[in-house]
């Protein structure tokens, strides 16, 4: 789980990572075998009992930065990766961030180069919101019109979302799987754990080749197989 790569200098949250780290932590992947992928083809290739070798990259917020500070590393490296994005920010910025700094997020023809370029377009919601907070209008709004806007936008099937601050409840779950979507992302899920609520682990700046062996390690023995993949 990754959210910006680039200029990390003022990052109170740790969202930020440099195109030079993320270039070394794809490296790390690749000597030992592994290769970075959409969400979707990893799910597939599990589907096909397959896909050992393949580790699934997320990108959240589809921040501006993924262009130049993501995709050529991911390009090298020959890696793919999951971006979800915020269809209602279009433009805009990190605004639920209080401490800042401020962040510009992609805009529609920048998602647009992005899918062309072969990177899996998901949904983050429309505005970044705590959705086990949101009344049931601004549920389905968040999940089946953000999926819409996105469609149109990609003119491409969008199969993933991912829980805003990770998130989730049964009632969130539920209307994830309502608005058609394949599979859902999560941080740390707990008993919800499955195809709509997959678990990940953050990669920050301060992982290194010992940080990302020991992360690589605990992930497996910390999670429960998902049912079904």
């Amino acid at each position: 789980m990754y959210h910006s790569v680039g200029d990390r200098s003022d990052d109170p949250y740790r969202i930020t990572v440099t195109p030079g780290r993320l270039d070394r932590q794809l490296r790390w992947l690749r000597r030992r075998g592994l290769r970075g992928v959409s969400v979707a083809e990893l799910l597939a290739a599990r589907a096909r009992g397959e896909g050992r070798d393949l580790v699934g990259l997320t990108f959240d917020d589809g921040y501006a930065d993924f262009v130049d500070g993501a995709l050529p590393a991911l390009a090298r490296w020959e890696c793919t990766a999951t971006l979800f994005v915020l269809p209602g920010r279009l433009g805009g910025d990190n605004a639920w961030d209080p401490l800042g700094p401020r962040k510009p997020l992609l805009t529609a023809a920048g998602i647009r180069h992005l899918a062309r370029a072969g990177v899996e377009i998901g949904s983050h919601g429309l505005a970044h919101l705590d959705l086990t907070r949101a009344d049931d209008a601004l549920l389905e709004a968040e999940t089946a019109e953000s999926r819409a806007v996105l469609e149109e936008l990609t003119d491409a099937p969008v199969t993933g979302f991912c829980y805003p601050y990770g998130t989730v409840d049964r009632r969130v779950r539920d209307a994830v799987r309502a608005a058609g979507y394949d599979y859902a992302c999560a941080i740390d899920p707990g008993p919800l754990t499955g195809p709509y609520a997959l678990p990940r682990v953050h990669i920050g700046q301060n992982d290194t080749a010992v940080r990302l062996f020991l992360k690589h390690r605990l992930h497996r023995l910390r999670r429960r197989p998902v049912e079904g993949l």
